[in-house]
């Protein structure tokens, strides 16, 4: 999600015709603001629509391009302390007529936040089809992705869920048992030897720590000056109790290897994409996957970390593309071109 906003000076410069000087005095006063408005401009640019809708007292805010038609429909779950706008890199690079809808997954950005949701896998993946049945888009089977800890979620509809889902898309998920255990892994088991929650790499709290978490999840390095740091780290503290309590849940003994409980489970064809320099997710859970699942497809991406939507984000489009084309027929492959 944050890497997005480094792009706000190449619009402030060019597209939106904005002085740099002034940009960058509002940005030191409004940083929240400016970053809204970067996400509204190109929602606006990409053709998205935002829109909301309730299961009982639940509401669901998710964006959507296009309407339902003879291709499948794409949902798209975005991962840990994200939102549904972190795809923006990539519905650039997606073809106009294919129905898209992105959704805030559960607590995150305009999607309900209750003290009493069950922010498991398993409470996730019921949420989401809740979300599914109140739009109607299982009406007929749609094409599932998911990231990181939405990758988690994607796998376990798809063994939940089975009549819902064509076909699968997972980039770098979460929920699996990897024995390979890298920095970040075994940090994480320091803080739980210590119950050191506050210290959570991806909840970070200062612009210090905003700086690693970036270096943690891409493989490419950016300069990033102190005042953007700043103002992504002022956007995210006061949701730094939701994400801890979160970040919690999906590590519970419960959560915490349910997509590889389940793998077997998945019979729709299934693309994984994965970022070979991943620091937070070893890339030898894809094979994990491609042993696991049935019908599976396997794409590594060379120079890349774990953030591969935001580093990769024509080429994660091109191979969703071209994995449709290949699954659903020749007949879509002409009209996906």
């Amino acid at each position: 999600m944050d890497l997005h906003v480094l792009n706000m000076f190449v619009i402030a410069g060019g597209t939106l015709a904005i002085p740099i000087l002034a940009f960058v005095a509002s940005f030191l006063l409004w940083p929240s603001a400016l970053i809204r408005i970067y996400y509204w401009y190109w929602r606006r640019t990409l053709g998205l629509q935002v829109r909301y809708v309730t299961h009982g007292d639940y509401q669901f805010c998710y964006s959507c391009r296009g309407r339902p038609g003879a291709k499948p429909s794409l949902l798209m779950l975005h991962g840990f302390s994200a939102h549904k706008d972190m795809w923006l890199s990539v519905v650039k690079f997606l073809p106009k007529n294919l129905h898209l809808i992105c959704v805030d997954m559960p607590g995150h950005e305009g999607t309900t936040r209750s003290s009493v949701d069950d922010l498991s896998i398993d409470g996730q993946v019921k949420r989401i089809h809740q979300f599914v049945e109140s739009i109607k888009l299982n009406r007929k089977p749609f094409h599932l992705v998911g990231t990181s800890m939405g990758g988690h979620v994607a796998g376990v509809y798809a063994a939940y869920y089975p009549s819902d889902v064509s076909s699968l898309t997972l980039v770098c998920p979460a929920g699996l048992n990897i024995t390979t255990e890298n920095a970040f892994v075994q940090h994480l088991k320091e803080l739980n030897e210590t119950s050191a929650v506050d210290k959570i790499p991806l909840i970070p709290s200062t612009p210090e720590e905003m700086a690693n978490m970036l270096k943690l999840c891409s493989y490419v390095r950016f300069k990033v000056p102190y005042q953007i740091l700043q103002g992504l780290v002022d956007v995210r503290i006061p949701h730094n109790d939701f994400y801890r309590k979160l970040f919690l849940e999906i590590i519970s003994e419960e959560s915490r290897y349910l997509l590889q409980e389940n793998m077997e489970k998945i019979q729709v064809p299934t693309l994984i994409i994965w970022g070979k320099q991943d620091q937070v997710l070893d890339v030898s859970g894809a094979d994990l996957l491609a042993k696991g699942i049935s019908n599976c497809q396997v794409e590594l991406l060379e120079n890349c970390g774990h953030s591969v939507v935001m580093e990769r984000p024509r080429k994660t489009a091109n191979l969703i593309v071209e994995f449709l084309s290949s699954v659903h027929g020749a007949a879509n492959s002409k009209k996906l071109d």
